[in-house]
């Protein structure tokens, strides 16, 4: 059955302010779910690429094993790897001549800093989108919220003038007005739900970095891994 009140209505009846409101939840919404589809996509190909570690660790040679790794320009097995390396040759590289303030660490201080540095730089890219979900999920509801309130207010200010307050006509824009909490609720929940599903995925997959990363110091200061196999 067709009715004056919905979202259509509130639409077409809202004002400048209530109209702001509804495009903001729209456009936070559309993001939000932009941002966990291509979050989630991303994490899915990073765990894919944990297989060519162990091509990486049975390679005969170190350069070898760099290219074990596939779409390098992304990958960051082999960003941290490539950067050790690069890493380990500028530390030896240089002279007593030309000495660099790097030269007051020692070997395996240095190596320790370079792969930590890499590794902190790629936990950061992967952050990426995550202020968004939050402050998302944080503020959505109040910005329904207020689109409420001022509905109502609207309402009420519109039924003061027409002179009557029946229930039929009270009922139908307050009711319409409180859409906007809703609209609110469902941008913050998925919200909410995906910062958290990503920042736990996140903090295990920089775990698994981490575990390379002491291999790969391992292997840099002693020449060997600690652990020969999975």
């Amino acid at each position: 059955m067709n009715t004056p009140f919905g979202m259509a209505n509130l639409w077409l009846e809202g004002d400048g302010i209530t109209r702001f409101v509804a495009i903001m939840l729209l456009a936070c919404s559309v993001v939000t779910w932009v941002i966990l589809l291509i979050r989630l996509w991303d994490l899915r190909n990073l765990r894919k690429l944990k297989p060519e570690l162990d091509q990486f660790w049975h390679a005969t040679s170190y350069e070898e094993g760099l290219q074990a790794f596939s779409n390098q320009a992304l990958n960051p097995y082999y960003q941290i790897a490539k950067a050790a390396s690069g890493a380990s040759i500028h530390h030896q590289s240089q002279s007593n001549n030309h000495r660099e303030l790097l030269q007051t660490l020692n070997y395996s201080e240095w190596m320790a800093r370079s792969i930590k540095n890499s590794i902190d730089s790629i936990a950061a890219s992967l952050q990426k989108g995550l202020t968004f979900l939050g402050s998302t999920g944080a503020v959505a509801p109040f910005i329904g919220l207020f689109g409420t309130v001022w509905g109502i207010y609207h309402a009420l200010i519109s039924i003061s003038s027409s002179g009557s307050a029946q229930l039929d006509q009270v009922a139908g824009p307050i009711g319409e007005a409180l859409i906007m909490t809703a609209l609110g609720l469902a941008v913050a929940i998925p919200a909410v739900l995906g910062f958290n599903a990503l920042n736990r995925a996140n903090k295990l997959f920089v775990a698994e970095l981490n575990r390379f990363g002491n291999d790969l110091l391992a292997y840099f200061v002693t020449g060997a891994r600690v652990k020969s196999g999975e």
